[in-house]
């Protein structure tokens, strides 16, 4: 059987450069490094090194052992993760999934709210668009983002609650011809740069290239990214417009407006996918009523009178 470990160490000896450095960077002896990568090459059967002038080299074997490894590797350390939670009763994690402007809005409140009931919680947040949860706790609560009207989605083992439902908004430049107007159709954004913060194309990308499609246009990038604050960034650099949900404008910085968008209104539904778990339950109920209020919270202040 491999040695997750051995693999670890081949993947530090690629990323150093050499067995020595890696040595440093790993607190251990060369020579300690060395034969892990004696064993893991008999373990493998593979040549991971050849000899090359005065030092050793990393065969393409190596490489690609060292590649599908990451993988696994990750899969091991969710695994660890799982005995912990299994050693400490599994009370003292809570995993949230979630995207970026409700861990921004939203979870200071929820870890706040399940800290005091529970003091010694450790509360793990990981963004789940992309979706991808390798390596992660199981999330006892997940938040995503559906179409509004769209089929309701359920996952197996959780019980699902809706939050709320948000608008979109365009964000412009203050100095913008179509920022003088109290709101901007969606059409007359065909004609410009758009800066795109959604590259994985996850669900809330959908929703705005979806109601495009029906406005007869399809958005012209200017840039495009992961990460809707950098994105603000750019349209402050007049480089081109976004279309946001309100949960992510609520600190706009200066010098950009948000105007909501009409023909067709861009409109999301926000759900949070709740464990089941009979030995957590009340932690977890406490989590999404704590969620919950934090999105009533901000659906309110989108609603005061500017």
């Amino acid at each position: 059987m491999l040695n997750p470990r051995r693999l670890e160490i081949l993947r530090a000896v690629l990323a150093a450069g050499s067995i020595n450095q890696a040595a440093r960077n790993l607190s251990y002896s060369p020579a300690t490094i060395s034969q892990h990568m004696t064993a893991l090459a008999r373990e493998t059967g593979l040549v991971l090194f050849e000899k090359r002038g005065r030092g050793i080299v990393a065969t393409d074997d190596a490489r690609h052992l060292a590649d599908q490894a990451q993988v696994l590797l990750a899969d091991f350390g969710l695994l660890e993760r799982v005995v912990a939670d299994l050693r400490s009763g599994q009370g003292q994690h809570l995993a949230v999934a979630c995207f970026a402007s409700a861990a921004e809005q939203w979870m200071p409140a929820v870890v706040r709210g399940v800290r005091e009931l529970q003091p010694n919680l450790t509360v793990e947040i990981s963004l789940n668009e992309p979706v991808d949860g390798r390596g992660r706790r199981r999330p006892d609560l997940d938040v995503r983002t559906e179409p509004d009207g769209g089929a309701e989605v359920h996952l197996d083992g959780y019980r699902r609650h809706e939050l709320t439902v948000e608008g979109f908004v365009a964000v412009l430049p203050a100095d913008h011809p179509l920022a003088a107007g109290p709101e901007v159709s969606l059409r007359d954004l065909a004609d410009q740069p758009w800066i795109d913060y959604d590259i994985y194309d996850s669900p809330i990308g959908q929703i705005v290239l979806t109601a495009c499609s029906a406005a007869g246009f399809t958005p012209r990038y200017a840039a495009r990214l992961d990460d809707h604050r950098a994105a603000l960034r750019l349209v402050l650099a007049g480089v081109g417009v976004t279309v946001l949900p309100l949960l992510a404008v609520t600190d706009l910085p200066g010098g950009l407006v948000a105007r909501p968008v009409v023909r067709p209104a861009v409109v999301r539904r926000i759900v949070v996918h709740a464990r089941l778990d009979r030995r957590r339950a009340a932690l977890i109920g406490h989590a999404v009523a704590q969620l919950q209020a934090a999105a009533r919270g901000s659906g309110d202040a989108a609603r005061e009178p500017a």
